[in-house]
């Protein structure tokens, strides 16, 4: 039954918990970005081949989305702070093993597990919130702190990464995690909460490789068709992770102890929530890589000179998830994120409409789609979170969780495959530039500028503008997805009332 704002209230045990839980929330979410700028350093030193620099970029991914559901419910089976412990655990090690790797196959095995490693920590940090927190008033705003942690360690991530290259090796970027897993192992058992599922059915193992195979099979399909284009790899996967998923679903309705309750999904707040997650993650998602690379490619800032940018729209998501749940109190959740999600319609506008050159506007843009992100990202995850018994909320916390990570990854693939073929129908290469030089140029900006020494200067100028062309591009079609995910807002979440965040 879900919690209501007479529960008991927490006290300073579980504020300081909070903080705790942030920690690891932070570094799972610069694990995100910091490796685009590791990459450059560690291919000079491993030389991975092209397919081998993939896999170090993706093997975490897939296997953090592919574990989720399963983690999490293995928490809430033996326990949230147990998992949280043996996850803290196992990624200080590993990432002390990828730290040191020899060669990129030992690198992308220490990657892989990582992802094992991260997906054990996602839910259970989110879970051990929804426990420590029972007031559902406290409990959204713990939880607007818990999703901006996640955030805010992805914009801090460039800064961090630069920081660390400027003085040490690449492997200084995953020891980061052995000093906060060392507080979390060390404060943990003191701070936080130890909880089980009362009553704990069989782990059905079927549905664990079934979970697996689907979702990998997903994210291998949008992340491929980002890279390579919408091929047959990328089709017979996407059909394959969709067949496996619907044997998945079939298979939990028919089970005693599912691995996934299905039942949550009859809530109107539960799947409302998650498919207005999904759609802001993606449009997030995919302009925050393009905007990435435009202050870094067209208005020609370092990646750490670009990082800084990103603090001012960090700041606007910190805002809007604190805010968020204090405003919910007042006004239902459903307007609070409708009304937020509009202003990130404004954000993509100026986004959509920016030119080469204008960095306050692409800035001042960001940070509104940000604004509005923080606002869904706490209320929608506090509803989806809200809606569970309290003995599933580790298998709630990890769909939420799934549904951002395919979010993501959508949103890279869909907007930055958009993207790229706006910049590639409107750059233009002069005649008599040399052919590989105009290959090059007119195939991406990263190209361009690589082989600019060989093109004229105007060729640059006009790869730029393709660019920022595509980044308008993209802009315009979040914008188009955010105004619908702002009318299923209001529509699917009419019902969910002020104050208790939840459903009534």
């Amino acid at each position: 039954m879900v919690q209501t704002h007479t529960a008991a209230r927490a006290g300073a045990r579980e504020w300081a918990g909070l903080g705790l839980l942030a920690l690891p929330t932070v570094l799972l979410g610069a694990d995100v970005t910091v490796l685009y700028l590791v990459v450059p350093s560690l291919a000079a030193d491993l030389r991975p081949t092209a397919t081998e620099t993939l896999w170090i970029m993706d093997a975490y991914g897939f296997l953090v989305a592919g574990l989720l559901i399963t983690m999490g419910t293995l928490g809430d089976r033996i326990g949230r702070r147990r998992l949280l412990m043996i996850g803290a655990a196992a990624f200080a090690l590993v990432s002390v093993a990828a730290a040191f790797a020899p060669t990129a196959p030992l690198l992308i095995a220490a990657r892989a597990l990582l992802g094992v490693a991260g997906a054990t920590l996602m839910p259970s940090t989110l879970a051990l919130v929804s426990t420590m927190f029972p007031d559902a008033r406290e409990r959204a705003l713990a939880i607007g702190v818990w999703a901006t942690s996640f955030a805010l360690g992805m914009a801090a991530g460039p800064v961090l990464g630069g920081a660390l290259l400027a003085h040490f090796w690449w492997g200084s970027a995953f020891l980061v995690a052995v000093p906060v897993a060392a507080v979390v192992l060390i404060a943990g058992p003191v701070l936080l909460p130890e909880y089980r599922a009362p009553a704990r059915g069989r782990f059905d193992l079927p549905s664990v490789a079934l979970s697996v195979a689907a979702i990998v099979s997903l994210v291998y399909a949008v992340k491929h068709a980002a890279a390579e284009g919408p091929d047959t790899a990328a089709g017979a996967a996407a059909v394959a992770g969709t067949v496996l998923g619907a044997v998945f679903v079939r298979r939990q309705l028919r089970l005693a102890d599912p691995l996934l309750d299905m039942t949550l999904f009859r809530g109107g707040a539960f799947t409302g929530s998650l498919v207005v997650l999904l759609v802001g993650l993606t449009g997030v998602g995919g302009v925050m890589f393009l905007v990435t690379q435009y202050l870094q490619l067209v208005e020609g800032l370092s990646a750490a000179a670009a990082g800084v940018r990103l603090a001012p729209p960090a700041l606007a998501m910190l805002a809007a998830a604190i805010g968020a749940p204090l405003a919910a109190r007042r006004v239902r959740p459903g307007t609070v994120m409708a009304a937020s999600l509009l202003a990130a319609v404004a954000g993509y506008g100026l986004l959509a409409t920016a030119d080469p050159g204008e960095r306050a506007a692409v800035v001042t843009g960001f940070a509104l789609v940000y604004l509005g992100l923080g606002a869904v990202a706490a209320l929608g995850t506090d509803l989806v979170v809200g809606a569970a018994p309290g003995e599933k909320a580790g298998s709630a916390a990890a769909m939420s969780e799934t549904v951002q990570e395919l979010g993501l990854a959508v949103g890279v693939a869909v907007l930055g495959s958009l993207a790229t073929a706006v910049y590639r129908a409107a750059a233009a290469v002069p005649a008599g530039a040399p052919a590989g030089a105009a290959e090059r140029a007119g195939d991406s900006l990263s190209g361009a500028l690589a082989v600019s020494d060989r093109l004229p200067a105007e060729a640059v100028v006009q790869a730029q503008a393709a660019f920022t062309a595509g980044l308008n591009a993209a802009a315009g079609a979040a914008g188009a997805a955010t105004v619908v995910a702002a009318v299923l807002c209001a529509v699917t979440l009419r019902r969910v009332g002020p104050a208790a965040g939840s459903p009534p």
